[in-house]
């Protein structure tokens, strides 16, 4: 995969005003650089750095600013992790002799209500199943 290289003006640069200018001349230079190699945490070329960040590492990218010839190294890292706004809860319906689809559900976390005679499963399990024309609306 080709990445084409990110531009910032050199107004991008104020952001950095509080910066001393040895600092503020680097982030220049790292804002002019393009990404030559992006690599995925084991592949060579990441071995120290996953030792370093270990299963927070995301992405290590080699840049090199073409007009000093400057290599950088960059690593993306996993700040923060938490739970989404939890999954709405859909009732669905599914024909006694799909037994196929019945499974699927049911392994997916999806509760069988005998007195509706409909499942209960994640909004978002619905959609990946592409069972958006079997949701039962206005259930009581």
């Amino acid at each position: 995969m080709v990445h084409k290289p990110s531009r910032h003006s050199p107004d991008d640069i104020a952001l950095f005003h509080g910066a001393p200018v040895a600092a503020t001349e680097a982030v220049a230079a790292l804002l002019r650089s393009t990404t030559i190699k992006r690599l995925k945490p084991g592949n060579p070329g990441t071995r120290r750095l996953l030792q370093r960040y270990g299963a927070d590492l995301l992405c290590v990218r080699y840049r090199i600013d073409r007009s000093t010839g400057k290599r950088f190294t960059t690593v993306e890292l996993l700040v923060e992790a938490r739970a989404g706004p939890p999954a709405a809860m859909v009732w669905v319906r599914v024909g006694y002799g799909e037994t196929e689809v019945r499974r699927q559900i049911k392994e997916s976390g999806g509760v069988w209500d005998a007195e509706r005679k409909l499942w209960r499963v994640s909004g978002y399990i619905a959609r990946a199943m592409k069972l958006e024309k079997r949701i039962v609306k206005d259930v009581q």
